[in-house]
Parts: structure tokens; sequence; C-alpha cells
């Protein structure tokens, strides 16, 4: 007799880890009180990415004399979105293809108990669960955080008329995502960011270099900024703030909460069935167990690391943890949980993988850097992206690789050969002995190596 999962939520984790128990012989319910895909579908990467795509060629079109091409176009945002749409719903069908063989129930799900889940009058009995809710967005607990205008990226993902004036709290992720996608709308972007640097856990020097990058494209980026109140006034909404204990404000159509985000701790009754937490989330053990051994936690819930391939590889975890008869200790695969390529889609994108040069001194590890420019590369000037730069942190006697940071052009795309190195104990001499194709924008990567 096939053992039986019950999944709380439909995001990456739930819904790909669904498909995975069902193709393993699971008898898979998954429990979702919103469109399958979950935020990272409906409301945040792939939307996000969506209007990156518009932001990128529109910039191609400003510097299209560049190229020798002479040519007048006008933005259309409204056929922007239902492109975005279009994209969205393709996707959401094929999730609906892979969940075929998925009980699929929709609903606010609670606890019974251990092994009793309750949607509406239904319950719900299976030998496991597992708890996918993931995060909301966070709110600064400011006056007039909840004013009519100020908004959090949910909901800036579905306004029909861009802003002239866009003020964004929170120089993170999200918040320089948009404001790069907003200055090439047309918008004029302001971000207030606390931290005195942009993108506050980055290594500093990439993060220097891509506030430097954003400036010189009109987007005002004041750091060390402290935001204290938000307000109506007669030219829109007023963010006042303070900044090198001066107070300062400015006037924009509407503000964007960018100041990251938390689990969803109110999803789910965890305390009456004896499920730790924290304020940072659900405890998990290595195996994603929660202090009751037959429920697992992955993704933005846990806290962490919030991203859409850390949740589907937590998922990844549970199953092979199952499928080896739930082992108190020792591994159940390779995957290394602790190793998390993480990507910024500005313009131009920061991509980045393991330690930074902040944390190897601050651990004491002797390192050096290797760092090669974009300018140098002929791929990146054939497309006419000479700004970037490939960061490579080694370990100072044996070369192990540390980390690596790049800013430029598919910056997303050249981390992962990294990150597959760093996840085999690669050096920078097996890096530098592998063969690149020319000319390609790998070269960067390769002649850092070198």
């Amino acid at each position: 007799m096939s053992k039986s999962i019950t999944i709380i939520g439909a995001g990456p984790g739930g819904y790909e880890t669904a498909a995975a128990a069902a193709e393993k012989g699971f008898d898979v319910t998954l429990i979702t009180d919103g469109p399958l895909g979950g935020t990272c579908l409906n409301e945040g990467c792939i939307p996000t990415k969506c209007l990156c795509r518009n932001a990128e060629v529109l910039e191609d079109f400003a510097h299209s004399e560049e190229y020798g091409i002479t040519a007048s176009y006008s933005f259309d945002f409204k056929k922007a979105v239902e492109r975005k749409e279009a994209v969205i719903s393709q996707l959401r069908s094929g999730i609906e293809f892979l969940l075929k063989k998925v009980r699929i129930i929709e609903g606010k799900a609670s606890f019974k108990d251990s092994h009793t889940v309750l949607v509406g009058e239904e319950e719900i009995e299976s030998d496991y669960i597992i708890i996918a809710t993931g995060s909301v967005s966070a709110l600064l607990p400011i006056p007039g955080n909840d004013l009519e205008g100020v908004i959090t990226s949910k909901e800036l993902l579905s306004i029909d008329v861009i802003p002239r004036k866009l003020c964004i709290i929170g120089a993170g992720v999200i918040g320089l995502e948009f404001a790069s996608i907003f200055n090439s709308f047309g918008s004029e972007v302001t971000v207030l960011e606390y931290c005195p640097n942009v993108l506050p856990r980055f290594d500093i020097d990439l993060a220097k270099r891509l506030k430097q990058s954003l400036s010189k494209k009109g987007i005002s980026i004041i750091t060390s900024a402290k935001v204290e109140s938000i307000e109506h006034s007669p030219g829109g909404l007023e963010v006042k703030y303070q900044f090198k204990d001066n107070r300062f404000s400015i006037l924009s159509d509407k503000v964007l909460m960018a100041v990251g985000r938390r689990p969803n701790l109110k999803s789910l009754n965890f305390d009456e069935i004896g499920i730790e937490t924290t304020p940072k989330g659900v405890v998990v053990n290595n195996y994603m167990q929660t202090s009751v051994p037959n429920i697992y936690a992955i993704g933005d819930i846990t806290g962490g690391m919030m991203l859409a391939h850390v949740a589907t590889f937590q998922g990844r975890r549970v199953l092979n943890h199952l499928t080896a008869g739930c082992p108190s200790e020792g591994p159940v695969d390779k995957i290394q949980l602790d190793l998390v390529p993480a990507a910024v889609f500005t313009s131009p994108e920061v991509a980045t993988i393991g330690k930074t040069e902040e944390e190897c001194k601050a651990e004491g590890v002797a390192f050096k850097i290797r760092k090669s420019f974009y300018r140098a590369n002929g791929k990146a000037l054939s497309m006419n992206s000479p700004d970037g730069y490939c960061k490579i942190i080694e370990e100072e006697k044996s070369g192990r690789i540390l980390g690596c940071h790049i800013i430029g052009s598919h910056a997303s795309d050249l981390i992962q050969e990294v990150t597959a190195l760093i996840s085999m104990d690669g050096n920078i001499y097996d890096l530098s002995s592998i063969i690149h194709a020319h000319p390609t924008l790998s070269e960067i990567v390769l002649n850092a190596a070198d």
C-alpha cells in the first residue's frame, strides 16, 4: 500500500514536490488557497522577469542608433501587462499538466492533528504532511504605511498606469529590480535604504558597483536613510526621512514597500499541534522535519534564503528522506542546501554564490581575489554590454573557490558554472583548465581564473 502525503501550498516548493512525489508512487494531495504557482509565478519571479524583458527591449531601442538603426517607437504598457498575464497563464497550464496524478483541493487548510488537515468540513488524513505556505511582504512599521498608494510588489505588478514618480523603500533585491524596471519605463525613481549599502547581504564591492550603474541611469538611491512617515499631500504621497541628522521629504505618486518578506506564520495553527516556530520561521532539522517528525516544512515558511529554487530543493530533500526510510542521521542525498546561487535582475544583472570578501575576513580565512572585466570581452563589446566584472574569491593556499560575484549582462547564467565547481570542491586551476567557447561571455569567468 502506498504512503500518503498532504502538501499545503502550491508555490514552486509545493507543486514540484507534489509532482515528484506522485511519480515516486506516493498518494499525494495538494491544498492551495490561491492559484497554482504561488507567489513566484503569480506575483513575484515570473511577472517581474516579464517586465524586466520589456525594460531590456526599451533600453535597446533607446540605443538603436548605436547599431545603425533609426526608429521611432512608443511603449504600450497595457500590452506589456497582457504579455505578462499570458506567460503566467501558459506556465500555470503547464503546472496543471504536471499535477495530473495529484489530487488538488482548493481552500484554506488547518491542522486537526498531526496526521489530519481540515479544509472547510473536509478531513484529509495522510502519513506525512509538508508545509509550503511561503511568505508575505513585510511592511515598515511607520505612520502612513497603510495609505492608499502605498503598495507592495503584488500591487505594483497589477497597476495599469506607469507612475510618473515612484518612491521605493528598501534597496534589496525586490526594490532594485523594480527600480530598474520602472526607470526604463520612464518613471522618476527614488530609492531609500536604511543600510549603508544597497543589497545589504551581498558582496560590498558588487553592491557599490551596482549602485553606481543604476545611478548613472538616473535612479536616485539614498542609503543610510531612515524613513519616518508617509503622508498625503497636495502633490501626492510625501515620504519623510532622516539622512545625516537632517530631515528631508520627497513626493511620489506611488510608494513601494520593499523591505523584505517574512514567513507566513499565520497561515496555519502551528501552536495547536506543537510545531515549533520562531519569528524567523518554522524550525526544521537537516531533513526539513519540524518538531513533529511526520510533518515537514520547506521554502519561505522556514526563513533563511527565500528563493524559489531553495524551496524546490528542500522538497527534494524531504522526498529523499522519505524514500530512504526516514533515517535519524546521515546523508540522504548530495544536495548542498547551504550553497545557493542568487541573482538580481536589474540592468546590469547581479549574481552571486558562496562567500563574500567580508565573510572571509570575518572568519579569518586567507584568500585571494581574481577579477576580469566585461569591457575586455569580445562578446560583451559586440552586445554593447561593456559594464561589469567577474570577481572570484579563492582560498590562498589551496586555490579552492570560495565564492564568485558577477555584475553584468547574463550574470544570472554565468554564475552556474562556478556554482557547479564549488559544489564539487573545485579550485581555480580546475576552472582555468576548462576550454570555453569563443567568443562567449563565459570567457569572462575563465579570464578571472587565468
